[in-house]
């Protein structure tokens, strides 16, 4: 049976981050939506230990994904895909920004 769920009724964590993992009962594949006001920068990570490769798709707004140290500079309409062993940092520019979030190992 299909599952069916609205982000904004997902309490945010950290402010603007919203899981939809469990909400949609998936079991190989997160996804999640992130909300980032206007110069929010997130924490570099990778997923080098959980092998989950990621793309990044920018809804709304302009961003920069810094992957490795090199920056990437996202539009509406942007999608980046993440190698699990690379670090990788969002920072949002001027304007609010959303994006969607998939991982998957």
């Amino acid at each position: 049976m299909p599952s069916k769920a609205r982000y904004d009724d997902v309490d945010p964590v950290g402010g603007g981050l919203h899981f939809l993992r469990d909400e949609l009962d998936c079991t190989n594949l997160g996804v999640s939506v992130l909300e980032c006001d206007p110069g929010w920068a997130g924490k570099p990570h990778d997923h080098a230990e959980d092998g989950q490769e990621e793309v990044y798709v920018l809804v709304e707004g302009e961003a920069t994904v810094t992957v490795d140290g090199d920056d990437v500079s996202l539009e509406a309409g942007d999608a980046l895909r993440l190698a699990p062993e690379e670090e990788r940092q969002i920072r949002n520019g001027e304007t609010e920004s959303r994006f969607v979030l998939v991982g998957a190992p």
